[in-house]
C-alpha cells in the first residue's frame, strides 16, 4: 500500500531564525519549502504545484501583500495563508482582499498554524475540480494544471509555467487582441520590461507551431492556431 504523500507547502519567510525552524517544526506532517524573500517565492510558486502558501506580510524584495496579488494575478489558485505582526482589522483585510484565504497574527502557536493549513489542504481537495479544464489551441488542447499541449493524435508538449501562463491568457479570451503591457502585467514578474513578452511568443511558436500566436502590429498579440 502506498504511504500518502504529505501536503506540498512553500514558507517565504525572510527571517533567518523563524523560517528554518516553522519548516522543521511543520516537517512531521507537510513537505515544507523556504523561500527567503518574495521574488523567490513567486519563482518557486510558479515552478511546481503546491497545497498551501505561507506568505510572511513583511518581505524584501517584493512584500507579502503585493505576492498575493501576484500569486492571483497569475491564476494561481493555490490556498494562502499569510503570517504577519500586523494584527489590526484594516491590515487582515488588506491581505484578505488580495486574495489570501486565512490571516495568522505573530506570535503564533505552531499547533494553531498547522492546523490552519489542514484546514486549508481539507478545504482546496474539497473545491478542486475533477478533471481539468483544457483549452482549444485550433486542433489541440492546453491543459494549463500540466503546462502540456497535447494534439489529436496523442503528441504532447509540455511548457514551462510563463509559457503555459501566456498561452493560457491569449486561450481564456481567443478574440481579443491582447497587449504587451497586458500580458507583461498579467503574467510576468514585476520589473520585467515587455521585450519578454516578445521572448515567450518566440519560444512558443519555436515549440509548436508558427501559427500558435498571431501578431496584431501595433497592438499585441492574439491566440492563433496549431494544426
Amino acid at each position: 500500500m502506498d504511504t500518502p504523500q504529505p501536503p506540498r507547502v512553500l514558507l517565504v519567510e525572510d527571517d533567518r531564525q523563524l523560517g528554518p525552524l516553522l519548516a522543521e517544526l511543520l516537517g512531521d506532517d507537510f513537505d515544507v519549502s523556504l523561500a527567503a524573500d518574495g521574488r523567490e517565492g513567486l519563482q518557486l510558486a510558479l515552478a511546481r504545484e503546491w497545497d498551501v502558501l505561507v506568505v510572511d506580510r513583511g518581505l524584501p524584495s517584493l512584500d507579502g501583500v503585493s505576492l498575493v496579488k501576484s500569486f492571483r494575478a497569475k491564476g494561481l489558485m493555490t490556498p494562502i495563508l499569510v503570517l504577519t505582526a500586523l494584527g489590526s482589522v484594516p491590515d487582515k483585510v488588506e491581505g484578505l482582499d488580495a486574495g489570501a484565504n486565512d490571516y495568522l497574527v505573530k506570535p503564533f502557536d505552531v499547533e494553531e498554524l498547522a492546523a490552519r493549513l489542514r484546514a486549508l489542504t481539507r478545504t482546496s481537495a474539497a473545491a478542486a475540480a475533477p478533471e481539468p479544464r483544457l483549452l482549444p489551441i485550433g486542433a489541440w488542447d492546453l491543459d494549463p494544471a500540466a503546462r502540456v499541449l497535447t494534439s489529436p493524435y496523442g503528441h504532447r508538449v509540455e511548457l514551462s509555467a510563463a509559457e503555459s501562463a501566456l498561452l493560457g491568457r491569449l486561450a481564456a479570451d481567443p478574440g481579443r487582441v491582447h497587449s504587451r503591457a497586458e500580458l507583461l502585467e498579467s503574467v510576468f514578474d514585476a520589473g520585467d520590461t515587455p521585450g519578454v513578452v516578445d521572448t515567450y511568443v518566440h519560444y512558443l511558436r519555436k515549440k509548436t507551431q508558427k501559427t500558435v500566436i498571431r501578431t496584431v502590429h501595433g497592438v499585441g498579440y492574439q491566440l492563433g492556431g496549431l494544426e
